[in-house]
């Protein structure tokens, strides 16, 4: 007698960043196992009649319960960062494992497992943040944790408390040519910034909005440029993270006309705000949307849009960097409106990524439904080494996946399911939401959420399968 199905998804106008067809999707102990029209039955049967089905979202850059400095905490853990992903269609996540320097880099791995089992909704891998490259790191501890699974870590060429130098940089691209590991790079000209943001001080200007001019597009572009002269030396190849506009853009096309392999990333403050979202005034208000790089003006997000059409960006991420503005741990630190150069640094997206992206992206007319699956998913599961497990609508896959409900969904944070009191993207009106999300099998969002803590499992990551773009015109 033939078993019936966990799970059979009928009817699915199925999208993957190569195909799209129409398919019945049958589900098995939290794998695909069968594609194709006519299905044998399934305990449970879901009719996807006239949706698009994508697979589940992997968020490769975000952060979760990281350990922050003074009364600055983050406001989103494990378990409600894995929420607020799950009911913005997003089923895999990778968070970073900060060290802290004169700290070992395996020690913070293993603290942050520990903070985070057992409470994830949803699938989950670690990059590395490498603060302290000291002989035992680099001979020892990352080739040991590349090996266990650990591909990928996150160089920063600013702020004081986590940026290498050149020659550090340097070491830590050798490992990871050695090893096959992929190295982000978040490049901002540490220098140019200090020498910037004392003068403004100086002048008195310290409200969020001049938190932009002391970052201005020059300092991003001058430290990717030299990201990509490094990684030319050594002969590896980079993602740079949060690419925000077109002076960074010209560096990266520079490096795809001379052969080399630099990725990009790039995320939707860059997109959907601008410096105004800074502020206008003296006002505090703009704190809200303080991250770094900061969002540039109309003209550069036109920039972006045009290089996620083109190929030039590789990964579209939320960088999720989740702060409360009012009470004491976020925003206002100690409960102070503080300088801009204080202010913590980043903005809440988990939940909206996905939905931001194929309303304007997709249904906007901008980017084909393939290209937002290849950017939110295959891109991101080839680039940490989780495809096709991960990213894709295959046979033997894992069963994430997303059913899109098209129609007027307006953004409100009191329908969020993050811990964070704003978004900023309140009162936005998009073309459509996600219906139904399956994380490995389990209806985790069908517009309620149903908890699933502990479903969510610490994946082993494999080396980057990410092919070289030709330059892009």
């Amino acid at each position: 007698m033939v078993q019936p199905f966990d799970l059979v998804l009928r009817n699915a106008r199925a999208v993957t960043a190569s195909d799209t067809f129409l398919t019945d999707i049958a589900i098995q102990d939290g794998r695909i196992v069968q594609l194709g029209l006519g299905l044998g039955v399934a305990r449970r049967e879901l009719d996807a009649a006239g949706r698009t089905v994508t697979p589940g979202g992997v968020d490769a850059h975000c952060h979760l319960d990281e350990i922050t400095s003074g009364p600055v905490r983050m406001a989103d853990d494990f378990d409600s960062g894995t929420r607020s992903a799950a009911c913005g269609g997003t089923t895999t996540v990778i968070p970073f494992a900060a060290q802290r320097r004169g700290h070992s880099l395996r020690a913070a791995v293993e603290a942050y497992r520990q903070r985070a089992e057992g409470l994830a909704h949803v699938d989950y891998a670690f990059h590395l943040i490498v603060t302290d490259p000291t002989p035992a790191v680099l001979e020892e501890e990352l080739p040991a944790l590349i090996a266990e699974g650990f591909t990928s870590f996150k160089i920063y060429m600013t702020y004081d408390d986590m940026k290498l130098d050149d020659g550090q940089i340097l070491d830590v691209l050798a490992v990871a040519r050695r090893h096959g590991a992929l190295a982000m790079l978040h490049a901002e000209n540490a220098d140019c910034i200090q020498w910037l943001t004392r003068r403004l001080l100086a002048q008195g200007h310290s409200a969020p909005r001049y938190h932009a001019q002391a970052r201005p597009m020059l300092v991003e572009r001058e430290a990717t440029h030299r990201a990509i002269a490094l990684a030319e030396l050594v002969d590896v190849p980079i993602l740079i993270v949060h690419v925000s506009g077109r002076e960074a853009v010209e560096q990266i096309q520079w490096a795809r006309t001379q052969g080399l392999q630099v990725f990009a990333e790039t995320c939707p403050q860059y997109l959907f705000l601008t410096a105004e979202d800074l502020g206008i005034d003296e006002s505090y208000h703009g704190a809200r949307c303080v991250c770094s790089p900061p969002p540039r003006d109309r003209a550069n997000q036109d920039v972006i849009w045009q290089n996620l059409r083109n190929g030039l960006f590789t990964v579209f991420s939320s960088d999720h960097a989740p702060f409360r503005f009012d009470g004491t741990e976020g925003k206002q630190p100690g409960g102070q409106q503080v300088s801009f150069d204080h202010i913590p640094n980043g903005i809440p997206g988990l939940e909206t990524r996905l939905p931001l992206l194929y309303s304007e992206g997709v249904l906007g007319g901008r980017i084909s439904a393939n290209q937002f699956v290849e950017l939110t998913s295959t891109n991101p599961a080839k680039a940490y080494g989780l495809h096709p497990r991960k990213g894709s609508i295959a046979i033997g896959s894992d069963a994430d996946l997303v059913v899109w409900q098209e129609g007027r969904h307006v953004i409100r944070n009191q329908a969020l399911h993050h811990n964070v009191d704003y978004t900023p993207y309140e009162g936005m009106e998009l073309k459509a939401w996600p219906a139904l999300t399956l994380a490995r099998g389990a209806i985790v969002w069908d517009g309620q959420f149903h908890p699933q803590r502990g479903h969510g499992q610490l994946l082993r990551c494999g080396l980057h399968s990410l092919l070289p773009r030709p330059p892009v015109p």
